[in-house]
């Protein structure tokens, strides 16, 4: 933990995501469990960007929270999830990836656009994009997603490694009504439950009650045709979810 709360960590999330987007149109959601890991990061951001979710219920149910708080506030919103524990050794490329993909959503309201970054091993512990048709090419390409791959077995990995697909970054982007009409075909009950908690202010009670859902496994997997993609070749992508990549990207600095 002490790594990860490092200047490496911190650069790595808030201050990429502030040369991209205002800072006033950031909102974070966070496990009240870790606030000893959050709280002096985030103590100059009011209140009303921060939804303290009362359990981890997995990032389907986090990412649901965010949606219908952002909703509330604007309905056709374009929204952009960046995960708080992954690395960018290249900025500006990050943004540039960012950019387009939210321009590719833009374009392309009723497809969620996910950023694939160049996958160089074979990874069981990452999500896998597998690249269909060319859809645009500018201002970058864009492309259909053919299949999506989570956690694959290795030797799954090592084909998809082979045939060049690409690592499932989480950085996700779309309106946030398409986010919710996914989310609804697969988990209605968690939007059904999330929503009357905001009604009636009971978002204790809820999350006790609340299945754990991956966004990733339980509704993108099941949907690839409401997929696209922007390839992320430059940015140096890492995840630092595990010790060992923190420190071997600790190593390569």
């Amino acid at each position: 933990s002490d790594v990860c709360s490092s200047d490496l960590h911190k650069r790595s999330i808030r201050a990429r995501l502030e040369s991209i987007f205002c800072v006033d149109r950031q909102m974070f959601v966070v496990t009240r469990a870790h606030e000893r890991y959050y709280r002096e990061e985030l103590r100059n951001v009011d209140d009303s960007r921060i939804i303290p979710q009362p359990l981890n219920r997995g990032t389907g149910v986090a990412v649901a929270a965010a949606l219908l708080h952002i909703m509330q506030r604007d309905p056709d919103a374009v929204v952009v999830f960046v995960p708080s524990d992954h690395y960018y050794s290249d900025t500006q490329a990050f943004g540039r990836a960012v950019r387009s993909a939210f321009f590719g959503a833009e374009k392309y309201t009723d497809s969620i656009v996910l950023l694939g970054a160049k996958a160089h091993y074979a990874e069981v512990e990452y999500g896998w994009i597998e690249l269909g048709s060319t859809v645009s090419n500018a201002p970058a390409t864009l492309f259909r997603v053919n299949r999506f791959w989570e956690k694959p077995s290795f030797q799954q990995a090592r084909a998809l490694l082979r045939r060049g697909c690409l690592w499932n970054t989480f950085v996700t982007v779309g309106r946030a009504g398409t986010f919710v009409d996914l989310l609804r075909s697969q988990v209605p009950e968690v939007i059904l439950s999330i929503n009357k908690a905001l009604e009636e202010n009971e978002m204790e009670a809820a999350f006790r009650l609340m299945p754990a859902v991956d966004l990733s496994r339980h509704v993108l997997a099941l949907h690839p045709n409401r997929l696209l993609a922007v390839p992320d070749m430059t940015s140096g992508w890492v995840d630092l979810g595990s010790p060992a990549r923190v420190m071997d990207t600790l190593d390569r600095k």
